[in-house]
């Protein structure tokens, strides 16, 4: 199975110049939790997800609508293609521990998106591939520290 099988094409995409907010909103319509930062040609430049916007936010006390994506976003995603096949994705997925690949073309032109969702949905689970998904998903869940005891912020705290 080739992830073109299993992508999602043409997925939303941001510039390094969108604003957080406008990021924001576009992953809330959206129903997603990453966009492909692209350039005006439309090739891939980084990734930004929730996760990125609110440790910025949170870390930097900006407002969401004076700090752009640019500032925020990894650099280097780790992606795959179109042609390649499932289990080339997953072992890429397990080794840098991410959820979502970009699709690129040759030339760094994105054509999609792959997630854990999409072949969570596309393999049967009684499959050899679909306990490789299992196994993935279960790589890329794991902890890789010791979990922190939950700590209650408090308003002292937060000063």
């Amino acid at each position: 199975m080739l992830i073109a099988e299993v992508m999602t094409p043409g997925p939303i995409t941001c510039t390094p110049e969108t604003t957080v907010a406008e990021a924001a909103r576009l992953m809330w319509e959206g129903d997603c939790g990453v966009l492909p930062v692209v350039d005006d040609d439309g090739k891939l430049t980084g990734v930004v997800t929730d996760r990125d916007l609110f440790i910025a936010l949170a870390t930097r006390d900006a407002k969401a609508s004076e700090l752009a994506v640019g500032t925020v976003s990894r650099p280097t995603p780790v992606t795959c293609s179109p042609r390649d096949d499932v289990p080339q994705a997953m072992a890429k997925m397990r080794s840098h521990r991410v959820r979502r690949l970009p699709v690129i073309e040759k030339g760094g032109t994105l054509v999609g998106i792959v997630s854990m969702n999409d072949l969570v949905l596309a393999v049967a689970p009684e499959t050899s591939l679909g306990g490789q998904v299992v196994d993935t998903l279960q790589t890329i869940s794991e902890h890789p520290l010791p979990v922190p005891v939950a700590k209650r912020a408090t308003a002292e705290s937060s000063r």
